[in-house]
């Protein structure tokens, strides 16, 4: 008689602390109070198991529960997810109306104007409407599974529902994979984004202990008796301590007695889990085992129409094979009727691997058939999967091609890309080059739009070699401006660039003049479009002559037209060659007017990308207060119309106006959000990376520093342009000198030097000045120096952007400090220094305070040289910025009569007062009576004093004040500070 013990364990092992939170969650639920909680794990660690203890809990304590998953094929689905929850719903008369509902709005692609990124935000927006309306009728809870498999659709639309969870009486249980988190997956960065807002908790699945793996052995093999110690150690090894392996290995380890650990070891059980489903299947009936293959083909999840439709059996006939491979725990019928899933996503993928080839194709072909015409699961992309699969090529292009065109229309363009590069696949051999071209451009679209630009640029390659097989040449050098941007981001060069958009321009023919009549609209428009495209190159490059002259040639020719698209795109690409060439009231204003121009057209992409230039250039041209303003704006308005990649780009540029300004813990905190949640392209990467480089400098950690700043800089070099490769040069000099290499630092100098006089920039150059300055004067070599400054000078006064001149008195009066010209230093130096703090540039502006404070002592000009030296103190405690802080510390306690440093160095007289008060044994409390400062202002100076002389006691205060005998001797008060 076969043995009927249980295979999966009838009791959650090692999993009472998460029951029990999910009991505080449950018994919390009402309006208000609702939750959004993440359950991940590795595959094989019970999720599913642990999902439906909690729904059992919920629905003992009157919670209506409902559940939907997802699968590996739902990626190429947009918003799979919602719409297994829709037909959830809609098994429950009582929900079903809104299920209803739900499908339908779902389903409707038509149902706002023809802009994708509109009509996908209201899709969001609407969606997570009817979401929250499911809390109406009293507290319920949500099961949603496999989230590593959800689109980005339904990422975005959960998102979306995440900001209103917490008002409503609703628990949303969401399991994944922890193990499939990959970078580029979808679900990692929503994950990130959700725990970063507070809007979820996550719990983690651990793997079972020994101790937790012989419980889960007992209570399998029925046994009141524990497994021998050794015997337990030979399973947990064998298993990891996954509790689906141990259920899979003890259920084929049935018949032995297990009397010793070497008979487990010897035991001939396959070592992997899906060789150990698959001997497993081998002791089903024929039947059952006909009916596992034949679900496993249908995917994870099927219903018993389906079923009996492909495998051609009579519904009646399938109970006893589906009872069969239920009471063995391969398959779990739903609490719907008729409905079965595998217990693991492992058992259906190893099942499915398993049939050979031809049988798998029929089982294909069958499920095709048999789905088509059915709206609940027959979608288009359901039946490319199969067509696809069963080898039937020309009905899995039909497929894949209509609901690539879907995806697209609603923006979910990883689904797009997906099911595009299907009907690549399938494509039939005599589809025209027409059509193939309109094929590989919507690919190469959508690839673009997932920042997948090596697949984008190698697609519209192929697109345009198709238009021109299909004698249509404008449509052919219509392409090439969108292959550019890809090639751009790839890091092609701009004469590769710049010389594909020339040769498309060449074979457009061109209207007598730029404001006559159009000879040819379309070929006006598609010329218009390139050289918006040869402006915006140049622009991006800094060079700045041929980025005007294309944009002003774009803005006639679009306005002639009436492509009023075409042309505010030229006009914010000239008006930051403007503000770069150093006219900057005619560029804010171009900038400015196609914000607002676009706004009233509804022109989103035009608003966003507006944003990104003003707010960017303003960063970079040290117009801090305005480029703040615009950024925060800009941040608002591209939060509100959903375009991510243009909101974390403006946030980068954030936090460098926060870093500039001295706010160091905001800019940081701002680029690391900006990182993590990888919605940003490679362009934030960059931004945020130098900013963390930037703060890292300032704060000393120089390793970390360099980290950050070497990526950026190996990122940036295949880019090769001035704005990405410039500031990580920049902060690596920094870098350098912080770390007492001058020679380095000078090398970064002078590539940095380099890259911006290739293209008589200046924005980039100036912060090169003091800093290659002070590297050449902590190298011993003045005379460098002076030559250095008169190299780059010339080109930060021609341009004249008011931002960069600080840079200039400050190189000059480090320079004349060194060649002991004391009062043009102190001129120069007290510019640069004021300068600095109108624009509110804090790094070099504290610098210049410490310079200015070293020629001051330098001309015996002592109390003057003392507040610039404790303004500087001030301001690198509160970034903080320890080098700044030490570096004007050891100038407060040194006198430059003579050059010998004070005798209480390196404390200030201040600090070395309460040190002798310390010594005399008074207490903090004393002291401050006797200074008349705060208690709290004595314990910070005692802080500094452990600091500087390394120390941790009292007792140690006082051996060191003895050691100085002369100061030693002296009253309290004829050791303060002058």
């Amino acid at each position: 008689m076969e043995d009927v013990r249980p295979l999966v364990c009838p009791i959650l092992v090692g999993r009472d602390d998460l029951l029990a939170l999910a009991d505080r969650r449950l018994d919390e639920i009402g309006p208000g109070t609702g939750h959004l909680l993440l359950i991940a794990g590795e595959a094989g660690l019970g999720k599913t198991r642990l999902l439906g203890a909690i729904e059992r809990r919920a629905t003992s304590a009157g919670l209506r529960v409902v559940r939907a998953g997802t699968y590996p094929s739902d990626l190429q689905v947009p918003a799979a997810l919602l719409i297994d929850l829709s037909r959830a719903l809609q098994r429950d008369p009582a929900l079903a109306p809104l299920g209803a509902r739900l499908a339908d709005r779902l389903a409707d692609e038509a149902s706002t104007d023809g802009d994708p990124g509109r009509r996908r935000r209201l899709l969001v927006l609407d969606v997570a409407d009817l979401l929250a309306k499911l809390a109406n009728d009293g507290p319920m809870l949500i099961g949603l599974e496999d989230l590593h498999w959800s689109d980005d659709l339904t990422l975005e639309i959960l998102e979306a529902f995440a900001r209103r969870i917490q008002e409503l009486a609703l628990l949303v249980i969401a399991t994944y994979r922890s193990d499939e988190l990959y970078p580029r997956v979808p679900t990692r960065q929503w994950r990130a984004r959700l725990l970063a807002q507070r809007r979820a908790e996550e719990v983690r699945l651990r793997r079972l202990s020994a101790d937790e793996t012989a419980t889960m052995t007992a209570v399998i093999q029925g046994s009141t008796v524990p497994p021998a110690r050794n015997v337990v150690q030979a399973i947990h090894s064998r298993t990891d301590g996954i509790p689906l392996h141990v259920e899979e290995l003890l259920a084929l380890l049935r018949g032995h007695e297990m009397a010793s650990a070497g008979e487990v070891r010897d035991a001939d059980v396959p070592d992997t889990v899906e060789d150990a489903i698959l001997a497993r299947i081998g002791q089903r009936s024929v039947s059952a085992a006909t009916v596992a293959r034949t679900g496993a083909v249908i995917g994870r999840s099927f219903d018993l129409d389906l079923l009996g439709a492909v495998s051609g059996e009579p519904l009646d006939r399938l109970s006893d094979p589906l009872r069969e491979l239920a009471d063995h725990f391969i398959l779990l019928p739903s609490h719907v009727p008729g409905r079965y899933a595998f217990r693991h996503a492992l058992i259906c993928d190893a099942i499915y691997a398993a049939i050979p080839e031809p049988e798998r194709r029929r089982l294909h072909a069958l499920t095709a058939d048999a789905a088509v015409g059915r709206s609940d699961i027959g979608t288009d992309a359901f039946l490319a999967l199969h067509f696809e699969r069963a080898g039937r090529r020309d009905d899995a292009f039909q497929a894949a091609r209509t609901a690539a065109d879907a995806a697209a229309r609603l923006s979910s363009h990883t689904e797009a890309r997906e099911l595009y590069a299907t009907a690549l696949r399938t494509a039939p051999n005599d589809l025209s080059p027409e059509g193939r071209a309109r094929l590989l451009s919507s690919f190469a679209t959508s690839a673009a739009a997932t920042d997948d630009n090596a697949t984008a640029s190698e697609a519209f390659e192929a697109a345009r070699a198709a238009w021109l097989e299909a004698g249509n040449g404008l449509a052919a050098a219509a392409v090439v401006a969108p292959l550019v941007a890809a090639r751009h981001l790839l890091g092609d060069p701009l004469e590769s660039r710049t010389e594909r958009l020339r040769t498309a321009l060449a074979t457009i023919q061109v209207s007598p003049s730029l404001h006559g009549p159009p000879i040819d609209a379309d070929a006006d428009r598609v010329r218009a479009n390139l050289l918006a495209a040869l402006a915006a190159a140049y622009m991006l490059d800094r060079r700045l002559e041929d980025g005007i002259r294309f944009a002003v040639d774009a803005r006639q020719l679009a306005s002639r037209l009436g492509d009023a698209t075409t042309e505010r795109h030229a006009a914010t690409t000239l008006g930051a060659c403007y503000v770069f060439a150093g006219s900057m009231d005619e560029g804010w204003a171009l900038m400015l007017g196609a914000v607002a121009g676009a706004r009233d057209a509804g022109d989103e992409p035009a608003v966003a990308r507006a944003y990104r230039m003003l707010g960017s250039c303003a960063s970079v041209l040290v117009e801090y207060e305005r480029g703040e303003a615009w950024l925060r704006e800009g941040i608002e308005y591209a939060e509100r119309v959903e375009r991510w990649n243009d909101r974390h780009y403006m946030a980068a540029h954030l936090a460098h106006v926060l870093w500039a300004t001295g706010r160091w813990t905001e800019a940081d905190a701002v680029a690391r959000r900006a990182l993590a949640d990888g919605r940003g392209g490679i362009t934030t990467r960059l931004t945020a990376l130098h900013v963390l480089g930037y703060v890292a400098v300032g704060r000393g950690l120089l390793a970390e520093a360099a980290a950050s700043l070497g990526e950026a800089y190996a990122l940036a070099s295949g880019m090769r342009e001035l704005q990405r490769i410039s500031p990580a040069l920049w902060g690596l000099a920094e870098t350098a000198l912080a770390n007492g290499d001058p020679a380095m630092a000078m090398n970064h100098v002078l590539a940095g030097v380099a890259a911006s006089e290739a293209v008589d920039d200046a924005a980039y150059l100036y912060p090169y000045l003091v800093t290659g300055v002070r590297a050449y004067l902590e190298l011993g070599d003045p005379g460098a120096a002076r030559g250095f400054l008169e190299r780059t000078a010339p080109l930060i006064r021609r341009r004249g952007v008011p931002g960069t001149l600080p840079a200039l008195d400050h190189a000059e009066g480090l320079l004349a400090l060194a060649e002991g010209s004391t009062g043009h230093a102190r001129t120069s130096l007290s510019a640069a220094a004021d300068a600095w703090a109108a624009r509110g540039r804090v790094w070099e502006g504290t610098q210049a305070l410490l310079d200015l404070a070293r020629a001051r002592f330098r001309a015996h000009q002592r109390p003057e040289a003392s507040a610039a030296a404790e303004a500087a103190r001030t301001r690198a405690v509160e970034l903080p910025a320890p080098a700044l802080e030490a570096a004007a510390a050891a100038l407060l306690a040194t006198t430059w009569r003579g050059g010998q440093p004070d005798p209480w160095a390196p404390l200030t007289a201040r600090e070395f007062e309460i040190a002798r008060f310390v010594t005399d044994g008074r207490t903090n409390v004393e002291i401050a009576e006797e200074l008349g400062i705060s208690r709290k202002t004595v314990s910070s100076h005692l802080e500094h004093i452990f600091a500087k002389l390394g120390i941790g006691r009292r007792a140690e205060i006082a051996a060191w004040t003895a050691s100085r005998p002369v100061l030693h001797s002296r009253s309290h008060g004829d050791d303060r500070e002058e």
